[in-house]
Order: structure tokens, then C-alpha cells, then sequence
């Protein structure tokens, strides 16, 4: 068992993923406190022995698992990717009007 400093913290948090069949993709399915990881394994796969048969089981400490942090959340926020999107081309024809008429008619200038 590994020794810790701070001897009050027995158990850990460890996040357990599934996955149904082959080629399915990992879901988190629940959270879980055990004292190391063998053990966190071993609660795993009671709980899912009870419920429905799976192809794959995964517990992470969850002090291993890295999640975004602040400015990584709002970089998301502020892309705009509306092209790639049926929605980002809805006023595209107000946009080719507004363009023409600042532009001047491109096919007028043609004939």
C-alpha cells in the first residue's frame, strides 16, 4: 500500500468507465472512494457483476485524470466556427445583397 504524508486520507476517488462491446466507445459511469487501486477494481466490477454484462471495465484515480482548466474553458467559448454549421449560412443572402450593394452589381460591371 502506498504511504502518504497525510496518514487522515485513507481512501482515494477513482472514476470508473464501461464500455458495452467491443469498439464501443469508454462512458464514465460512476464515482467510487477505495483505498488503492485494486480494491477500486475489485468495487467495479461487483457493482457491474449485479447490473448488465460489459466488455470492458476502467478505473483512473481521479487525481490522474487532467480536466481543462479556466482559460482553456473560455479559448472554447470564443471560437466561432458557424461554417461549419447549416445554421452559420442561413443569412447568406442578406450578406451577397450587402456585399453587391457596397460593391456595386459585379455583373453589371461585366455586360
Amino acid at each position: 500500500m502506498e504511504m502518504r504524508e497525510d496518514k487522515s486520507v485513507f481512501y482515494e476517488e477513482y472514476e470508473v468507465f464501461s464500455r458495452k462491446k467491443d469498439g464501443m466507445p469508454l462512458e464514465h459511469r460512476f464515482s467510487l472512494l477505495a483505498p488503492n487501486a485494486e480494491m477500486a477494481m475489485i468495487l467495479a466490477k461487483e457493482n457491474f457483476f449485479r447490473r448488465e454484462p460489459i466488455a470492458d471495465l476502467w478505473v483512473v484515480k481521479r487525481s490522474n485524470v487532467r480536466k481543462m482548466n479556466q482559460a482553456e474553458r473560455e479559448a472554447f467559448g470564443r471560437l466561432d466556427k458557424d461554417y461549419r454549421e447549416t445554421k452559420g449560412y442561413a443569412d447568406l443572402n442578406s450578406r451577397w445583397r450587402a456585399f453587391k450593394e457596397k460593391n456595386g452589381d459585379l455583373e453589371e460591371g461585366n455586360a
